[in-house]
């Protein structure tokens, strides 16, 4: 065969083949784009979110006192996750929710916020329905510190900024010294102008919790929720925090969602959930000494505690 010959054949191997590997890909793009259309599918068929009142209520000089009043929820219609539960949170104090996972303590924060509405009883801030409220003036009442920080790209000073609108550069810098974050950002290159990227990689996990702390009291919310934002930085920096979540938590009404029951000791109430439903209620000691399900709670996690440091 000849030199040409092989060249031919090798030519015509390659028109034969090449509708097959594009054939494969086409089929490779439409899978993408059945992924891709059920999720915006998905995204279509959900129930639109109930509309703001017309005539909303108004809070103003808002003193943090919150009610559950016989509330029930369910995310399926035939599995009751909250049935009849009732609770009220006065002024300033400091609340902790318990409990396995699933139990419904981080279900219960988002009733609150109403990123879920209820299907029966009611909740109040200061005597309002929250029902009555626009989301936005109800949302502006709290302030989050989550386990998972949440920075977006720009300057630390716009990242403190978020927290409020309008707020001037010694209200911010205020804010970062009752976080205990100001010395921090001092010690960078470009202190507050220090620019975080994306993923917030040139900062450690504990200069970026304290940021969202800083965030936090520049907003000054009359209710606060914290998820154990102390369960993934070291222990230096720990002191750190702890210090500047119990600042922030002064005067303030405040929901902590404690993983870690050792945190919570000084909680002025401590709610017990479990399926949905308060199955104790009472301070540190004194379920403790009740030694019922959050004795148990504590008593697994104190000896899960010791066979990791042995």
């Amino acid at each position: 065969m000849s030199l040409g010959q092989v060249q031919a054949f090798v030519q015509y191997s390659r028109q034969f083949t090449m509708p097959i590997v594009q054939t494969a890909s086409i089929m490779n793009v439409l899978q993408s784009a059945v992924a891709s259309a059920e999720r915006v599918f998905e995204l279509l068929d959900e129930t639109q979110e109930v509309a703001d009142p017309v005539a909303p209520a108004e809070l103003r000089r808002v003193a943090g006192r919150v009610a559950f009043e016989d509330v029930s929820f369910r995310y399926l219609p035939d599995k009751p996750l909250i049935d009849g539960l009732s609770l009220v949170v006065e002024p300033g104090r400091k609340v902790a929710i318990v409990g396995p996972t699933g139990a419904g303590k981080t279900t219960l924060v988002n009733l609150l916020l109403r990123f879920y509405e209820i299907d029966g009883g009611r909740i109040t801030v200061d005597g309002v329905d929250i029902r009555d409220l626009r989301r936005d003036d109800l949302r502006r009442q709290f302030g989050m510190v989550l386990q998972d920080t949440w920075l977006f790209s720009g300057t630390i000073k716009e990242n403190i900024a978020y927290g409020a609108e309008g707020a001037t550069e010694e209200q911010l810098m205020a804010a970062a010294r009752d976080a205990h974050v100001d010395h921090v950002v001092r010690t960078l290159e470009h202190g507050y102008d220090t620019v975080i990227d994306d993923e917030a990689s040139n900062i450690s996990l504990g200069e970026r919790q304290l940021l969202t702390i800083a965030r936090a009291f520049l907003a000054d919310p009359r209710i606060l929720i914290l998820d154990e934002a102390t369960s993934s930085v070291d222990t230096r920096t720990e002191v750190l925090v702890q210090r500047a979540m119990a600042r922030l938590m002064e005067g303030r009404t405040t929901f902590v969602i404690a993983h870690r029951l050792s945190t919570i000791r000084d909680a002025d109430t401590i709610l017990v959930m479990d399926k949905g439903t308060i199955v104790e209620t009472g301070t540190h000691d004194e379920l403790l000494a009740a030694g019922g399900f959050y004795a148990e709670l504590y008593e697994s996690q104190f000896s899960e505690g010791l066979t990791e440091a042995a």
